[in-house]
């Protein structure tokens, strides 16, 4: 049993030198081939973000020229409208002018007539509202009269029924009299 505590280890040292050795074999040449492929992979990197940036640069010129170009354009044309705009309003202010002159009179005569017609609206919706609200009190005053029938109607058959009750009561005392008679 005691030989069993020595050959065990040594035959876990033996494998584990044997993958040691296996591995150790290769193993300096495969970081030095992943470190040039990283600083081939860093270079490769630089060119294409180098290349990326002259073409950003040269895109860049050319949108610069085709706004400049755009913005000559607009401003020629803003410039038209304007142009235009302003000769279109001078000949809108003339004939403005004009009807001023020609329809100022009859325009006069019009809010005459118009505030002469809001004073006869004014009157009538005073009217209309002034018969809205005598309307609202005679259906109010209805209501009411209506309830105090109802009521009316109700007290008179509480007075037919207690007069009923006392007549029963007097015949029943009337009764009562005779046979102690």
């Amino acid at each position: 049993m005691n030989k069993a505590y020595i050959i065990w280890p040594l035959i876990g040292l033996l494998v584990f030198g044997a993958f040691y050795w296996n591995f150790d074999q290769g193993w300096k040449i495969r970081e030095h081939d992943k470190a040039v492929q990283a600083e081939k992979d860093k270079q490769d990197r630089i060119r294409a973000d180098l290349e990326r940036r002259k073409k950003a640069i040269e895109d860049a010129a050319k949108a610069q020229e085709e706004r400049k170009r755009l913005r000559l354009e607009k401003e020629k044309k803003d410039q038209e409208e304007a142009d235009a705009r302003s000769a279109l309003l001078e000949r809108r202010q003339h004939a403005y002018d004009e009807v001023n002159r020609h329809l100022l009179p009859q325009l006069d005569r019009q809010k005459a007539d118009a505030d002469s017609v809001k004073g006869e609206i004014a009157q009538l919706d005073l009217q209309k509202k002034q018969f809205e609200d005598e309307a609202a009190n005679i259906r109010t005053y209805t209501r009411q009269a209506e309830a105090n029938v109802k009521t009316y109607y109700d007290l008179l058959e509480k007075l037919k029924a207690a007069e009923d009750a006392r007549e029963k009561a007097e015949a029943a005392a009337a009764k009562l009299a005779k046979k102690v008679d």
